[in-house]
């Protein structure tokens, strides 16, 4: 039943309060007799009931008087008082003084409000202004924002972080930034592998393939002894990507195994011979390119004028002495003819390379004249640490 509902005459008067059946009762007792003794001091426990908490009662009236029955004889009805239940009495004496009832914000609580239905939330006082929103944070700070989706429109949504993530103007400039700043970063690291592999692993690779070669040489190892005169062999030009001979660098302290063929597959782990040119100690020009990285002619450009360079064939030593370096266009191919501008006929040497470093839009070109040979039988010549 609710608490501010009149009642209604309607209604069923006993469904409130249960009817209270005679035979239940002994026969010399009355309704007093068992209804519960309520000590005076109650009151310390129970809630007071104010005098008008019972204009929501309604009042009981018995349908039928009660009466019970007995083995021996039949008790004559007890009338009950119709007025009975108009008013519950008030529990304990007036004269007990109790403290009013305080909420949890300290507001004193009238006892009519807890009085029946338990203790009922405090409202607001009227000069509390409502709760400001929160302010947007600055910068930096952590958003405190409800997680979750919040209804824009009749049928769409939208997130309830849409208000920091939204594409603006600054965001599209941040965002382009960080990301040229990421591909930056990348292609810098892509070309720091580039050149540690052109220093140090293209290095490894020619200096396998080297190894491999100076196996593949089939010259014998004849005894060391002195020779009267040397008594140079001619030499036919291998089949390319084939040993022709070796090249010595003193002043670099460099040497490689020189094949047949200028190709890029054949100079790709060597330095190569010119097929139209001279072999070595031959009159003519034996001239040999070679690729400008760390593994071949990287340091090509600190020969100059007056340094040796040797060549070992299978039978003899040939030394020449650098008499020209210069610097030319791709296009100046009488460099390598059997007498290239500016130097004498005879037995000349002719090295070239790309320059500068790293691009190839020039060759580097040096040139060199036979000044001495001797045979392989009487070891290596002084340039290489042998003997005068």
């Amino acid at each position: 039943m609710s608490r501010h509902r009149a009642p209604d005459p309607q209604d069923d008067e006993t469904t409130t309060f249960p009817r209270v059946v005679a035979d239940a009762l002994p026969a010399d007792a009355s309704i007093t007799s068992v209804l519960p003794i309520v000590p005076s001091d109650a009151t310390t426990v129970l809630p007071v009931v104010p005098a008008d908490a019972t204009t929501a009662l309604p009042v009981v009236r018995p349908q039928t008087p009660l009466s019970w029955s007995s083995a021996t004889e039949q008790a004559p009805p007890r009338p009950v008082d119709a007025d009975a239940t108009t008013q519950l009495p008030r529990i304990g004496g007036s004269g007990i003084a109790r403290p009013a009832p305080v909420s949890a914000t300290g507001r004193a609580v009238a006892t009519d409000e807890t009085g029946l239905l338990g203790a009922v939330p405090p409202a607001p006082p009227p000069d509390e202004a409502p709760a400001k929103p929160s302010p947007r944070p600055r910068w930096g700070a952590e958003p405190q924002v409800p997680v979750k989706a919040v209804r824009a429109g009749e049928k769409n949504y939208r997130s309830a972080h849409s208000e920091y993530t939204r594409t603006t103007v600054g965001s599209v400039i941040r965002s382009t930034l960080r990301g040229t700043g990421e591909l930056m970063i990348t292609f810098g690291l892509v070309i720091l592998l580039f050149a540690a592999y052109e220093v140090w692993g293209k290095t490894a690779i020619v200096d396998a393939h080297q190894s491999e070669l100076e196996q593949g040489l089939a010259w014998d190892n004849p005894t060391v002894a002195p020779s009267a005169a040397p008594s140079p062999k001619p030499l036919a030009p291998p089949a390319a990507g084939k040993a022709v001979a070796r090249l010595y660098l003193p002043k670099l302290k460099k040497h490689w195994v020189v094949v047949q063929g200028v190709t890029q597959k054949d100079i790709r782990y060597a330095p190569g011979h010119y097929p139209n040119s001279a072999m070595p100690g031959q009159p003519g020009n034996f001239s040999v390119a070679g690729h400008r990285n760390r593994a071949t002619f990287w340091d090509l450009d600190k020969i100059q004028t007056g340094d040796r360079i040797v060549v070992e064939t299978a039978d003899m030593w040939y030394v020449y002495e650098v008499v020209k370096q210069r610097i030319v266009l791709p296009t100046a191919v009488e460099v390598v003819r059997p007498t290239p501008p500016g130097l004498t006929s005879g037995k000349l040497i002719t090295l070239t390379t790309c320059n500068p470093k790293f691009d190839n839009y020039q060759r580097l070109i040096i040139h060199g004249t036979l000044v001495s040979e001797q045979s392989r039988a009487d070891g290596q010549p002084a340039e290489l640490g042998g003997g005068a």
